[in-house]
């Protein structure tokens, strides 16, 4: 029972010590998250203060004000930092809690569980999962094992919870959030053989936290949308039962840092091309590994005979072009793809929902596709 479910008491007592600056809106996401689901766009009437940057000349308004927002908590370039420094740097997460607590504006609240447990990594690792489940459900539900993004180096489950919660809620299913081993202590492919051992175990053991083992989708975001599309790559390669639905999320795709987004938006924020160059300088051993098939889906892997796929991108961002040619490379290798692009957004929108309305857009329309998937 050690590795088992631990309560709100046990995470408060973590985050306290963990000194992260991530603690306190975490804590507070976490003790609120189990009353009523109110307003889930509360913060959509915020403005930016400044005039609109030069990167992003069609940035929407709330968009900006977060961005703004993460400069006025702290605008030192993570890429000039060690990973461990940038651990600790303010999140777009921090951001829209700031902003809504500045604003007088209550986060919404969407009526989950949140519990977690230590599960099996690569190699006989234990890694955590954070488990999001809807309130007053009964049953065994569908599961969503979600990676989180960070370039593999930086960021958690805590960080991305907006995600998972979400979908949790939107879905009605329980949403297993990894927090697979980073970069540079962990060093390429750890944290991908740590995300499939992690889908693993869960369709292996989904009942014993009231999950469907018949009805189990990934979803990721950025790094963590690449690790998606590699767990039902390697499940398929394995003759391991696959997902029935990907939902990958301005994935890393491709190793070509000269693509046409790339030189449009190499300045944008929060994700520039520095701060790519620096992840990959993190996470790879040597450059060659950008063309393993693990990392260049687009130019090296096969494709062929993957789950439906759903890929979400933002404009304004330099991952865009890899996320086209994803869409477009798994439409020729005859998987089912649907791709929407959201315009005036950059990199981290998905989460940003209780400020940024195309991020409530997003929730809704990728919570479409796998309510579809699950047949409910």
């Amino acid at each position: 029972m050690k590795n088992l479910i631990s309560t709100y008491s046990a995470k408060k007592k973590s985050l306290l010590a963990s000194g992260s600056t991530l603690a306190l809106a975490a804590l507070v996401s976490l003790a609120s998250c189990t009353k009523d689901h109110g307003n889930v766009n509360p913060g959509n009437n915020i403005q930016p203060t400044g005039p609109k940057p030069a990167w992003g000349p069609n940035i929407k308004p709330q968009m900006q004000a977060i961005i703004e927002e993460m400069a006025r908590l702290d605008s030192t370039p993570l890429y000039t930092l060690t990973p461990q420094q940038a651990r600790t740097k303010p999140t777009v997460k921090d951001a829209v809690n700031s902003l809504l607590s500045r604003n007088n504006i209550s986060a919404p609240n969407l009526g989950v569980e949140v519990t977690q447990r230590n599960i099996p990594g690569a190699n006989g690792a234990s890694i955590r999962a954070v488990m999001y489940k809807p309130q007053n459900t009964s049953g065994n539900l569908p599961v969503i094992v979600y990676y989180h993004g960070g370039g593999w180096v930086i960021a958690s489950p805590e960080v991305y919870e907006a995600s998972a919660m979400a979908l949790a809620h939107n879905v009605g299913a329980i949403v297993v959030s990894i927090e697979y081993r980073k970069a540079p202590e962990n060093k390429f492919p750890t944290a991908h053989m740590d995300t499939y051992a992690a889908y693993k175990w869960v369709r292996q053991n989904a009942t014993s936290f009231s999950g469907d083992t018949s009805k189990v989708a990934v979803a990721g975001e950025s790094a963590g949308g690449n690790m998606a599309i590699n767990v039902s790559m390697m499940a398929r390669d394995e003759k391991f039962p696959m997902p029935i639905h990907q939902l990958v999320v301005y994935p890393v795709a491709n190793n070509d840092l000269t693509t046409a987004s790339y030189q449009q938006y190499a300045n944008a924020k929060p994700l520039s091309k520095p701060l790519i160059e620096w992840f990959v300088d993190k996470y790879f051993n040597t450059m060659a590994d950008g063309d393993n098939k693990y990392i260049s889906l687009v130019d090296v892997a096969d494709l062929r005979s993957l789950p439906p796929v759903t890929i979400i991108a933002a404009q304004i961002d330099p991952l865009l072009t890899e996320g086209e040619q994803l869409s477009a490379k798994l439409k020729q290798a005859g998987v089912s793809t649907e791709y929407r692009m959201y315009e005036g957004v950059t990199h981290e929108f998905f989460g940003t929902y209780a400020i940024e309305p195309s991020a409530k857009d997003a929730q809704d329309y990728a919570a479409s596709r796998l309510k579809s998937a699950f047949g409910k």
